[in-house]
């Protein structure tokens, strides 16, 4: 189907393998154009930075006030949170500089979601607050739930730890 300077592509153009929004067809696309791949490299060096560079600030921001993070983590309903709370903040930190260095990169992506999925649901139960405290749990209920899906993606396109 044509108009007005757009071809549409038939149907089958859309399967998973072939999709022009596939990230492994788009950085092939752009990996085979001239400086494609330093470009791609720098921008998943980038990528990697950012992300992980973003949740080491937060592991160590934990671990620097971890008896304050212990209490609230306990007012949250944490057992155990004087040990859970060193214990998954650690984990972070490991995950995230694995994921900055690119080292384990599928470890420490598991590691990032694990802190995720247990951590969003407890400590950010935005359904269980007040309102005057609702809308700021929901917000960090929203972020983690993103950071969870970059962590997903890292956990699935990563190359396999060595």
């Amino acid at each position: 189907m044509t108009g007005k300077g757009y071809t549409c592509p038939s149907p089958t153009r859309y399967r998973s393998d072939t999709d022009y929004y596939s990230p492994t067809t788009y950085r092939e696309s752009i990996a085979g154009s001239r400086g494609g791949e330093r470009l791609m490299g720098r921008l998943s060096t980038l990528g990697r930075a950012l992300f992980g560079g973003v949740l080491a600030f937060t592991a160590i921001d934990n671990l620097r006030d971890i008896d304050g993070m212990a209490a609230y983590a306990e007012s949250n309903g944490v057992p155990a949170a004087d040990r859970l709370v060193p214990l998954s903040s650690g984990m972070l930190l490991a995950g995230s500089l694995g994921v900055v260095l690119g080292r384990a990169p599928r470890l420490s992506a598991g590691a990032i979601a694990a802190f995720l999925v247990g951590v969003t649901p407890t400590m950010h139960d935005f359904w269980n607050r007040e309102e005057a405290e609702r809308e700021q749990q929901v917000i960090h209920f929203l972020k983690n739930t993103a950071l969870l899906g970059g962590a997903l993606f890292f956990l699935s396109r990563g190359p396999a730890d060595e």
